[in-house]
Parts: structure tokens; C-alpha cells; sequence
């Protein structure tokens, strides 16, 4: 095409001003005015940022449904503070919450930090029959927080026994509330079979489990009971159905490994707690129970170097936790290596400073200041007796007296402790005649 000079002027060929054009720059002008005066006033907002969608708490809760799902239950706790946050008024958020808590107690590893765990999750439990008084599934939660918590070792006899009649009452209400609730009916055989009802609980739990074997709460009750009644093989298999529906709960696969190792089929039982530890590192979870579970099984067979390995391993995931030294201080000390296992006792029980915890300072790199375990399971009194035998076999019977009063005072009438320091005395008492 041939581009003429007429062509290429971007100049109108009008001559004069159309009175449309100038009432149309009239109008601007006005526009623009108007708009100048709204700015000065702070009638109208410039360049204001877009708002920003505010998430719902339905929103959170299938997060922290899909965070539980894959077995990252600190996660999926949070998702759902910040659901309850967005939605305080939900007894169904809070419900669900108290489930996962009830949950997540079961990876933790002192008697504290469960006790603290569980009366979070009660807390929530009991916010959500408040909120929510007609749902079944409240109610039911809330019997399964109520168990839980009678299980704490922190609890007293009385405690105890209170928790669970209320446990058995909201289970009960909730199934009241919805015949259907196998959820409820899961809940009440555990009920049951901590008050040793044990026919009682396994009929339970088997109606549970004709009513909805979908569900992965009831195929886990299913095991308990079987394995509290000492069906070893049917407990793993129940076990197995639950991990099945659920397959990122490291709690199931450390059950199915308990129940093996009662069967002293310990490469079976290896192979499920090595399966818990790989989701656990999958997911960067740096949880010790399944190398605790490991050294144990390994200790059991008589193979202490590799037990010690995995139960230091368990240290370097969590080097403030007493019970993991308590559980390596017992492996060194089956071991006979008494030396050694002295000072990692010591750190459980009565604590140690960062300057004196020499095994965190190898295993970590850094000393580390330990809480030791306040004297109140049968659990912790045990770390003590350990601690006081070796003490006592090193010929540190100073050391070793106060700690054996500690343990009389607490279970000067237990079966089986007062013998064990008695017989700690006696070798107290040979060793100062021998030195004379």
C-alpha cells in the first residue's frame, strides 16, 4: 500500500471546535473537580489494597482433616484452632478438635505432656455438648476424651473412677441421641473395658463393627480389646483393618508391633515400627516412640549395641525428654554397662545440668538442661529402682539412700518395689563391711 504524506498527518483536517467535543472536555473538567474535592474530604479511598477473602472455618477443617489423614496431628490441630477461630460458635469443629487431641496424646512421651494434651481436649469436649447438645457425635467425643483422661497416670483412684462413669454416661447419651452411632458404641466398649468389663466390651465392639466397619476408630478399639484379652493374632489383625483405613497413624503400627513382639515374632514387630518411623520422617516429624519401640525389641532379643543405637537416636530427636534417657539408661544398664548408663539415669529422674548431660553434648553436639520425672507412675518409679541399683552396685550408697527413701515414701506398698530396695540395702550394707 503507498503511504502518502496526506495519509501519515495525525492532524484533524477540521477547522474550528464541534460543540460536542467541548461539552464533553466541560464534563471532564466538572468530573475531575468533583472527584479532587471527595480525595480532600476522605470521602473516597486511592489506590486502597483489594480485600482479602477471609477463610472460613469450614475452610480450616477440611485442612486439618486432610493434615489428620496423612498423620500430622500437630498440624491438623492447628487448622482447626484456626476453624474454631473463625467459627467459635461450632460445636462440630470443636468436637472434632477434642478427637485429634485425644489422638495426639499418643505420641507424646511423658506423663505431663499427655495429661496436658488430653485437658485440652476435654476442655474442647465439653465446649462442644454445650454448643452443639443434640449431636451424637459431640457427645460421643467427649466419653472419648473423658477415657483418656481416666487413663493419665496423674490421676487419682477416685479421679479415675470418676472420669469413667462420666465416660460411660456421654457414651451412653450419645447413643440415645443416634441408635446408628458406632462411633458412640466404639467409645463405650473402651469405657467398658477399662472399668474390666471385658465380655462386655468385646460384645460391645463387635456390634460397633457390624454397624460401620468403615470406620478406623472402630477396628482400633476392636484391637484393644482383643489384645487386653490376650488375642494376640486377632488384635494384629484388627489392628491391621484400622491402619488400613487410616494409614498415616503411626499409634496403629506401634500397636500392631507391641502385639507381635508379645508373640516374640520380633522381626514382624521391627518391620511395623521401622514403618512408623518412615512416615514420621516422610512428614519431618521428629517423634522418638518408634526408635524407643525399636531399642526395645532389640534389647529384648539380647542385642543391646544396635537397642542403644536406635534409643540414642531417639535422644537426638528429642534431648530435653527424660523418659527417652530413662529408656536408654535401662538398655545401658541390661547391658551391664553401669558406667555409662549412671549419669543417663540421673538426667531422668532428678534431671541434669547442660554441663553434666555428656551424652546429649555426644549425640547432639550441645549440652542440654533436663527436667527430670516427678515420681508419680509406677512407670517412673522404675527408672528410680534402676537408678538406685546401680548406684548401689558402684559402691555410691550415699547417692543411692535418699533415692531409695523417695521410693519407699511413694510405693513403700507395691508388690514388687520394697523388695528390690531391700535388697539394694543389703548390698550397701555388704560393700561398707567389706571396706572395713
Amino acid at each position: 500500500m503507498n503511504l502518502s504524506q496526506d495519509r501519515l498527518t495525525f492532524r484533524s483536517r477540521q477547522n474550528g471546535s464541534s460543540p460536542y467535543r467541548v461539552l464533553l472536555w466541560v464534563v471532564l473538567i466538572l468530573a475531575g473537580l468533583w472527584f479532587y474535592v471527595q480525595i480532600d474530604a476522605g470521602a473516597v479511598a486511592v489506590f486502597t489494597p483489594t480485600p482479602t477473602p477471609t477463610r472460613t472455618g469450614f475452610s480450616w477443617a477440611q485442612e486439618g482433616q486432610a493434615l489428620f489423614a496423612a498423620g500430622n496431628l500437630d498440624e491438623a490441630i492447628n487448622a482447626y484452632l484456626e476453624a474454631i477461630k473463625a467459627d467459635p460458635e461450632n460445636g462440630a469443629l470443636r468436637a472434632e478438635l477434642a478427637q485429634i487431641q485425644v489422638y495426639s496424646s499418643a505420641v507424646l512421651t511423658t506423663d505431663e505432656q499427655r495429661a496436658a494434651r488430653l485437658q485440652e481436649a476435654l476442655a474442647q469436649a465439653d465446649r462442644a455438648v454445650e454448643l452443639a447438645p443434640q449431636d451424637s457425635k459431640a457427645h460421643a467425643i467427649r466419653a472419648f476424651a473423658l477415657d483418656w483422661n481416666a487413663n493419665s497416670e496423674l490421676v487419682t483412684p477416685e479421679e479415675r473412677e470418676d472420669l469413667l462413669f462420666d465416660a460411660q454416661q456421654e457414651a451412653t447419651t450419645a447413643i440415645q441421641l443416634d441408635a446408628q452411632n458406632a462411633l458412640a458404641l466404639a467409645y463405650l466398649a473402651e469405657v467398658q473395658l477399662d472399668q474390666f468389663q471385658w465380655n462386655l466390651a468385646l460384645q460391645t465392639i463387635e456390634t460397633a463393627v457390624a454397624r460401620d466397619p468403615s470406620l478406623m476408630d472402630v477396628y482400633r478399639v476392636y484391637g484393644l480389646v482383643l489384645e487386653s484379652l490376650g488375642r494376640y493374632r486377632d488384635a494384629i489383625a484388627a489392628y491391621q483393618k484400622a491402619a488400613e483405613i487410616a494409614p498415616n497413624m503411626t499409634f496403629l503400627y506401634i500397636s500392631i508391633g507391641q502385639n507381635f513382639r508379645q508373640l516374640e515374632r520380633y522381626e514382624q514387630a521391627l518391620e511395623y515400627f521401622d514403618l512408623a518411623a518412615s512416615i514420621n520422617e516422610r512428614l519431618g516429624i521428629q517423634d522418638p516412640l518408634p526408635f524407643i519401640a525399636i531399642a526395645k525389641t532389640y534389647a529384648r532379643q539380647g542385642e543391646f549395641f544396635i537397642a542403644s543405637r536406635n534409643a540414642e537416636r531417639a535422644l537426638e530427636f528429642d534431648p530435653q525428654n527424660p523418659v527417652v534417657y530413662g529408656q536408654l539408661g535401662t538398655i545401658y544398664v541390661q547391658a551391664r554397662n553401669y558406667e555409662t548408663a549412671l549419669p543417663v539415669l540421673k538426667c531422668a529422674v532428678y534431671g541434669c545440668t547442660a554441663e553434666e548431660n555428656e551424652v546429649a553434648q555426644t549425640l547432639t553436639g550441645e549440652g542440654v538442661a533436663v527436667e527430670g520425672l516427678p515420681l508419680t507412675s509406677i512407670d517412673v518409679a522404675y527408672y528410680y529402682v534402676r537408678y538406685a541399683s546401680v548406684l548401689a552396685a558402684l559402691n555410691k550408697c550415699e547417692q543411692a539412700y535418699p533415692v531409695m527413701e523417695d521410693l519407699m515414701a511413694a510405693y513403700g506398698d507395691d508388690a514388687v518395689i520394697p523388695e528390690i530396695v531391700a535388697e539394694n540395702y543389703a548390698i550397701c550394707r555388704i560393700l561398707a563391711e567389706e571396706s572395713q
